[in-house]
């Protein structure tokens, strides 16, 4: 075992074990919003860039590679956190009705404390016009399991309902951009190249 997942995320673990990589799940203790309120001003890719760098400095893993990654969800100007409250989640739902949402996914490897590779990742989503029945709906067959998805969705289920069309890597919009992170890991020694 070489390498360490600083996330409880299903969709992170569901995509590193689908890739048939090697990993154990440990969830990083990470104040979020308040390294984000430090960061005021910053571009979202930086903020993403920010968390995935604390979340694979907040686990404790001596010699092994700690991979810790995050995402964000900005329409217009407005960055949108995780839903807190099924109301919360529908008031965000309208506010992304027939908008562009920028998803920034981004993912970094640390060993020994030091960051030894980043990379950030921004898909596209344009979100098509909601109705408030869609909503109620959605939310019915949806909630609680989208209150721990930035974006009020899971790609891989009902949320692809909310979409007329998505600009980028598919990886990216579950929450990590892969691709790149194989080819880190079989860089840094932890897949064959």
């Amino acid at each position: 075992m070489t390498l360490v997942l600083a996330s409880k995320s299903a969709s992170r673990r569901a995509m590193l074990e689908a890739a048939g990589v090697a990993f154990e799940s440990r969830p990083a203790d990470v104040d979020e919003r308040g390294l984000e309120a430090s960061l005021a001003g910053a571009r979202p890719d930086q903020i993403a860039l920010a968390l995935a760098e604390a979340k694979a400095f907040a686990i404790d893993a001596p010699g092994l590679l700690v991979l810790g990654s995050d995402s964000l969800v900005v329409v217009g100007e407005r960055r949108f956190d995780k839903p807190a409250t099924r109301e919360e989640a529908a008031e965000y739902l309208r506010a992304f009705s027939g908008r562009a949402m920028q998803l920034h996914s981004a993912a970094a490897i640390a060993r020994d404390g030091a960051v030894v590779w980043r990379h950030g990742a921004v898909a596209t989503l344009q979100v098509r016009v909601l109705s408030d029945a869609f909503i109620a709906d959605y939310l019915d067959a949806e909630w609680p399991a989208v209150s721990h998805c930035v974006g009020v969705f899971r790609i891989e289920g009902r949320g692809v309902q909310l979409f007329e069309r998505i600009d980028g890597d598919q990886f990216t919009v579950l929450g990590m951009p892969l691709l790149p992170v194989l080819g880190a890991l079989r860089e840094l020694g932890a897949l064959p190249a």
